[in-house]
């Protein structure tokens, strides 16, 4: 990646996963670069970046998904399959196919005798029954701690195979921030599959970078408004293929849709290939929208055409968001989500005249301060929890602040009987101007409709004591200096 980056986001300075606190207390501790690491004593749940590798290539064509691991590793690639099988139904695409994952499963006896037979005979199984182009080979925690030598054995088998073998050192231990899982899919990326040396510009192709919880819908859009800055849309790595990754280097511009998707791999891009890019935001909501749009406008001199852009735009939606305004000024938010969504949610709600009480997501470093200030000039103080999943101190913050709504995964706030809604929709318009109208109203809805929440808190338990909601949602957190 790019130089002196490891893979492993805890790697950068100033990187913190295990924090809570007052959002104002926060801020000004990171920017004396006094906030101390932490850990938590003890953790329910955790996202790990085998999960992210997974998700981020599952939707390439022409490939196959070998994950060296036990079984229960592929349990997180549900979701992932839906919205690969949902998405080629918005495609067009019949007849639909789920991707082609095969798992290696190991049991006692590989993790004491290793596991490298078992991966070489399902590379020889991927290979003789769908003949891709691509084989990705995932590495686990199981793997990893043993030392199964996963180069070694592709790079033997791919002498005599015609796939292409592409090995993600994706270790779930290795990092406890779920971001790095993108990363080492695209180191992967750009060792195995990028041609080195110069590559010939194409005029107006940009590299567009989304995770796969990006809709259809607002693929089309994205992708639309970048055609009226006169580019291409170069779409890595969902929906993608073997002759789409060997195009990025051709590209004149690269941007991403997620802000901490491919952030170190467009480093790379511009290091090697000369490539500039756009790290913005999220364009959700009105003032993510529009620094997403000037960002990308700057990179190719078209700020005069995304000006007029942004104001015929704001003339059109600026009276349906008073409506949606309306309705859900001064309601109380909770926010939970992605480092990337949820900050783009939580700018979001300005536009509605909502207040931001609290937030969590999973990384605090520089980009997220940057945020974190922003939002503080706007909603002043408001609780932060610096949390990878942890639902039961999500659960303790929720039921202390008592919001009017909640923006996330509802699994588990839903139950406390608050209305919920979320800006993680894979198969629905979330970005843009019309997404942001869309998802105004997708939150006023449900605010003035909570019967189904109030229902669902009446008849499902949560697994917690009365005592622990009386307990500071934090206590688990401990410094590990100092």
């Amino acid at each position: 990646m790019s130089q002196g980056y490891s893979g492993i986001r805890e790697s950068r300075s100033f990187t913190y996963n295990d924090c809570g606190g007052g959002s104002l207390e926060l801020a000004d501790g990171f920017r004396k670069k006094c906030l101390k690491n932490a850990d938590r004593s003890f953790s329910q749940g955790l996202q790990c970046q085998q999960i992210n590798s997974l998700s981020a290539l599952m939707s390439m064509e022409d490939s196959v998904f070998i994950v060296h691991s036990p079984q229960g590793c592929v349990g997180c690639t549900t979701m992932a399959t839906d919205l690969y099988r949902v998405g080629q139904a918005h495609r067009g695409v019949y007849p639909i196919r789920s991707p082609r994952l095969i798992v290696t499963n190991f049991d006692e006896n590989d993790i004491i005798q290793g596991g490298e037979a078992k991966l070489r005979k399902a590379i020889e199984l991927a290979e003789e029954r769908y003949h891709p182009k691509l084989i990705f080979i995932f590495t686990s925690c199981a793997s990893g701690i043993i030392g199964d030598d996963v180069d070694a054995v592709a790079g033997e088998l791919q002498e005599t195979i015609k796939p292409i073998l592409v090995p993600i050192h994706c270790d779930g231990f290795k990092s406890k921030i779920c971001a790095s899982g993108f990363d080492a899919a695209f180191i992967a990326i750009a060792k195995h599959l990028l041609e080195q040396g110069d590559q010939q510009k194409e005029a107006g192709l940009i590299n567009l970078f989304a995770p796969t919880t990006v809709s259809y819908k607002d693929q089309l859009e994205i992708e639309r408004m970048l055609g009226i800055l006169g580019l291409k849309a170069n779409y890595i790595p969902f929906y993608s293929s073997l002759e789409k990754i060997r195009r990025i280097p051709a590209a004149q511009v690269s941007t991403a849709i997620c802000k901490v998707f491919a952030d170190e791999f467009m480093k790379e891009l511009h290091e090697k290939y000369q490539i500039p890019f756009s790290h913005t935001v999220m364009p959700i909501g009105v003032r993510n929208t529009d620094k997403w749009f000037r960002g990308v406008a700057a990179l190719v001199g078209k700020e005069k055409e995304a000006e007029e852009y942004i104001e015929s735009e704001h003339k059109r939606i600026m009276p349906l968001v008073e409506d949606i305004r309306r309705r859900l000024e001064g309601k109380r938010v909770f926010i939970c989500g992605g480092t990337g969504r949820s900050f783009a949610a939580a700018a979001l709600i300005d536009d509605f005249g909502m207040k931001l009480v609290g937030l969590e997501t999973p990384t605090y470093d520089a980009d997220a301060q940057e945020d974190i200030e922003y939002l503080n000039s706007i909603h002043g103080d408001y609780i932060v929890d610096i949390a990878n999943m942890q639902p039961f101190e999500q659960v303790n913050l929720v039921n202390r602040l008592k919001p009017d709504v909640f923006i996330g995964v509802p699994s588990w706030s839903a139950r406390l009987g608050i209305p919920t809604t979320h800006v993680l929709d894979m198969k629905r318009p979330t970005m843009g101007y019309d997404g942001m109208l869309y998802l105004g109203n997708k939150i006023a809805d449900q605010i003035e409709n909570p019967g189904f929440n109030k229902k669902l808190a009446r008849h499902a338990r949560l697994p917690y004591k009365k005592s622990w909601y009386e307990e500071s949602p934090f206590r688990f957190i401990k410094s590990l200096e100092g």
